[in-house]
């Protein structure tokens, strides 16, 4: 089981990332927008159920690739740590430029049934290359892989879990998304300077949760 500090910082960190604007809120955006609140908030639960089966599928192959080189669980500890920094600082840097970029929702012109477009949002994150090296990269740091027991058994479990959390903290904010639609991109359009520091403050937030892993 991953220790309730390592449960904490995944579930910050999922928070910070997924309260920023990205690829996915926007496809949530324009289903509420384009055609329906029903069919964004089918497009929300479909996205966050193909974050589970990818979290599911990167930590199997993670627990199978630990368990052949057991090195590169430490490895991969720093190389996930260096890479939230990167996403913190990406946010900082990029924060400005975002903030002044007004938040469009793309018009829909299908009327898919609300199954189908579930199940597209499930495709999408799946086969989302970025979303796999996200999983990959970011699940490791958190990975306690002291002794005791079975330690392959161990550190799939711990990846599972963990792995799980982060399509979990999404979900809300793109249940949000899609219930207020319009009234959000409004909202979000009008705050610049609010997105700004929201953005400032979600970067440092993954830069402390990457140091506090080597403290």
């Amino acid at each position: 089981m991953p220790d309730l500090n390592a449960i904490i910082a995944v579930t910050l960190a999922g928070f910070a990332l997924s309260l920023t604007p990205g690829p996915s809120m926007l496809y949530v955006l324009s289903r509420s927008v384009g055609q329906s609140r029903a069919a964004g908030l089918a497009s929300a639960l479909g996205l966050g159920v193909g974050g589970i089966l990818l979290a599911i599928a990167t930590a199997l192959g993670l627990a199978t690739l630990f368990e052949w080189a057991n090195w590169l669980v430490t490895v991969l500890q720093y190389v996930g740590s260096g890479y939230l920094v990167w996403l913190g600082l990406g946010m900082i840097r990029e924060g400005p430029e975002d903030a002044r970029k007004f938040l469009k929702a793309t018009k829909v012109t299908d009327n898919d049934l609300f199954l189908s477009i579930f199940w597209q949002g499930v495709v999408i994150e799946v086969l989302n290359p970025k979303t796999v090296l996200f999983f990959a990269l970011f699940l490791p740091p958190f990975v306690n892989s002291g002794g005791g027991g079975d330690q392959a058994v161990g550190i799939q479990l711990q990846l599972l879990l963990l792995g799980t959390l982060v399509p979990l903290t999404a979900l809300p904010s793109d249940i949000v998304v899609a219930f207020f639609g319009g009234t959000f991109v409004k909202l979000v359009n009008q705050q610049r300077a609010a997105r700004q520091h929201l953005g400032s403050a979600c970067g440092i937030t993954l830069i402390a949760i990457a140091i506090s892993l080597h403290l």
